[in-house]
This record gives structure tokens, C-alpha cells and sequence, in this order.
């Protein structure tokens, strides 16, 4: 008994990091149908001398890595994503109490997710958000890479600030 009651406690305090996962996926979903039913692929919308609103599609990982595969990749990322999202929900489930840990994963889980769901459904990963200067374009990206960047930078500086502590 009280396992359960130990369980269905760190249940509960989980759903919150699971809640900003999930506006993160409803966020990048919504930005991602916008971006479809505006433009077409290789539309762009001049924004500021630096920024545009695009249309582009990744069917690879980041910075379009393997986009030329073939196919395959499709599934292989899918599947690296489902892996990354049981692995994430084991780890909030696991340590819901650790606040920096715990935003970091779940902004990870919301916008692997996202991009999953684009793998999914169309194939591709939708990309809309062009920054360039002096003729370098940064690729494309979406709020589900943004999410996921924000998560990777939070895990390294809560990492720093364990070690730091355990000094």
C-alpha cells in the first residue's frame, strides 16, 4: 500500500512538468499549421534585416543532418524520439522534486515530441524560422527546436550547479 501511495505522489508532483511539456507541443503545433496553411514551400516573409518567416521542410535531424538519407531516417528519428520520451518521463517521474532538472526535460519532452508528430504526419519536420546576418542563414527551425535548445542549455547549467553544490 504504501508503495502505491508513494507512486501516485510523485505521480502528482510530475504533472506539472508534463503540463509545460504539452504547451510546448500545442504551441508548436499550432505555429506549424499556421506556417502550413499560409505559405508554400519556399515562401518567405521578410520580418527585419536579420529574421524571416519561411516555409521549409527537414526530413533530417538538426541542421537538416541526414536529410538526404533516403528515407530511413524518418523512422529512426521517430524512433529516437519515442525512446528520448520514455526515457524523460521515467526521469521527471523519478525526480519531479529537482525544478531546473525537471523544466529542462520537459521542455525537451514538448518539443521532441512536436517534431516527432511532424515525422508522423507529413513526413518532414516543419521549419519556419530563418535568422541570417551578413549572408550566412542560420537553417531553419521551429519552437519545438527552440524548446528543445532552452532544455539542453538548462540541463548543462543545472549539472554545473549540482557540481558546484556537492563542493
Amino acid at each position: 500500500m504504501a508503495a502505491s501511495g508513494t507512486s501516485s505522489s510523485a505521480l502528482g508532483r510530475m504533472w506539472p512538468w508534463l503540463a509545460w511539456a504539452l504547451v510546448i507541443l500545442v504551441a508548436d503545433q499550432i505555429t506549424k499549421s499556421l506556417i502550413l496553411d499560409a505559405y508554400r514551400l519556399g515562401d518567405a516573409t521578410p520580418i527585419t534585416s536579420f529574421f524571416n518567416i519561411v516555409r521549409a521542410h527537414n526530413t533530417g535531424a538538426a541542421f537538416s543532418f541526414l536529410a538526404d538519407a533516403g528515407g530511413w531516417q524518418r523512422w529512426a528519428f521517430t524512433g529516437i524520439g519515442v525512446a528520448a520520451t520514455v526515457f524523460i518521463v521515467w526521469q521527471l517521474r523519478a525526480h519531479p522534486q529537482q525544478k531546473l532538472f525537471c523544466f529542462a526535460l520537459s521542455s525537451i519532452l514538448g518539443g521532441a515530441v512536436g517534431n516527432v508528430v511532424d515525422r508522423l504526419m507529413h513526413g518532414y519536420v516543419v521549419d519556419f524560422l530563418d535568422f541570417y546576418a551578413r549572408g550566412y542563414h542560420f537553417p531553419a527551425f521551429n519552437l519545438a527546436d527552440s524548446a528543445i535548445t532552452v532544455g539542453a542549455v538548462c540541463l548543462v547549467l543545472d549539472e554545473l550547479l549540482r557540481m558546484k553544490k556537492s563542493k
